[in-house]
């Protein structure tokens, strides 16, 4: 299973050890869940992760040692080959790179700009929190 990780999903990770963000990212190789993000995301997360309260060093060492090692990430799409309604043209690059690289979740925390989205497929792939995808995992058995 594929999950891309919106950049709010990225925050998250770094700033709560013990959320579903974090979970997802250090449970993925044991699930066999591949996680990809957009470069887009990755200097979105960059520039955000001063508002954590952390410190902008311990936010940088967990990126680089605990979150970015099991990451890989994608150059981001702004063309899509099928037809897409989303008016958010800020996070239009998000959802077009994870249709173009075939995710099957799209994970966000983004409530705001994915609100008609969030709970919903967009040409098979499904849109919601991480909290969401893994009550969908332990519905479905896989956890």
């Amino acid at each position: 299973m594929k999950l891309f990780l919106d950049t709010s999903v990225l925050i998250a990770a770094i700033g709560s050890g013990t959320g579903t963000a974090r979970f997802i990212i250090a449970e993925a190789a044991s699930r066999s869940w591949k996680l990809a993000t957009a470069d887009y995301c990755v200097e979105e997360t960059r520039r955000n992760w001063s508002k954590l309260r952390q410190s902008p060093a311990v936010s940088a060492h967990i990126w680089e040692t605990v979150i970015l090692p099991k990451i890989k990430i994608l150059p981001v799409r702004l063309v899509l080959d099928k037809l897409l309604v989303f008016t958010k043209s800020k996070d239009r690059p998000v959802l077009i790179t994870a249709l173009a690289s075939e995710c099957d979740w799209l994970l966000t925390f983004d409530t705001g700009d994915f609100q008609t989205k969030l709970g919903q497929s967009v040409y098979n792939v499904k849109i919601g929190a991480p909290g969401e995808f893994l009550r969908h995992q332990i519905q479905h058995g896989a956890i």
